[in-house]
């Protein structure tokens, strides 16, 4: 059996003020193991070297600490999920919140239910569908208070994505690169129609890499008009 040096995931989730078991640990080893097995067979990361994913994945989904005390958070959905980040890592470090992920794409579903299994996570569960499908969908309609989201969509597209499922008051938090500030001027009259406001751009750097990242706080401050989101498609190619 392989073993790994945990030292990186250890002295940065400590950074963010993450104390790890065991248990959890192991969570994170298997879950890289799965991935970097998956990944022979499907398209699920372009990064697959073990440091890499400990830090470009793992350690910058669970930043969001940084900003969110999880204490006051039921739940949280991650909208476009993909190979689960940032929801299954922040679902394995926090097994109090329950964890939705939603993608649209059902190998990646498949993938995500094997992991969620093989790790014998009990607060999460992987559902199949569109955002705009599932935003319209009174199970996850308004039902959460966090929103999650990483590298899927520009913020204004983004933000018609997710902010269906937050409650009234609740958190979206997307994670984005060094290009945050120019989205957020792009994104005025989203942020407008949607009844959200941003609260924080939080800029930091992950371990040895010089590139800038952001985690934008934005607040759903009313209810979503039930116009949105738009029929699939719409979003992407016509954004608010």
């Amino acid at each position: 059996m392989e073993t790994y040096d945990l030292s990186i995931l250890e002295d940065e989730t400590a950074k963010l003020g993450l104390k790890l078991t065991d248990t959890q640990k192991k969570q994170f080893i298997r879950y890289y193991e799965m991935l970097v097995e998956w990944n022979k067979v499907m398209n699920l990361t372009a990064i697959t070297e073990y440091d890499e994913v400990i830090s470009k994945h793992f350690v910058d989904s669970l930043t969001l600490a940084r900003d969110i005390n999880f204490d006051n958070v039921g739940n949280l959905i991650d909208v476009g999920t993909g190979a689960g980040f940032p929801g299954l890592p922040l679902a394995i470090a926090y097994p109090n919140v329950r964890v939705t992920l939603v993608d649209s794409l059902m190998k990646r579903v498949k993938f995500l239910n094997e992991v969620i299994g093989a790790l014998g996570l009990t607060n999460v569960e992987a559902f199949h569908s569109r955002a705009e499908e599932a935003g319209h969908n009174r199970k996850f309609r308004g039902q959460y208070d966090l929103v999650v989201s990483r590298a899927v969509a520009n913020l204004s597209t983004l933000l018609e994505y997710c902010t269906p499922f937050a409650k009234k008051d609740g958190t979206i938090a997307a994670y984005k690169s060094n290009k945050a500030e120019m989205e957020v001027e792009a994104a005025g009259n989203a942020l407008k129609l949607l009844k959200c406001s941003l609260e924080k751009m939080d800029k930091f750097t992950l371990g040895n890499e010089d590139m800038e990242r952001n985690i934008l706080i934005i607040r759903k401050k009313g209810d979503t008009p039930k116009a949105y989101p738009r029929k699939a498609g719409t979003p992407s190619k016509s954004p608010l």
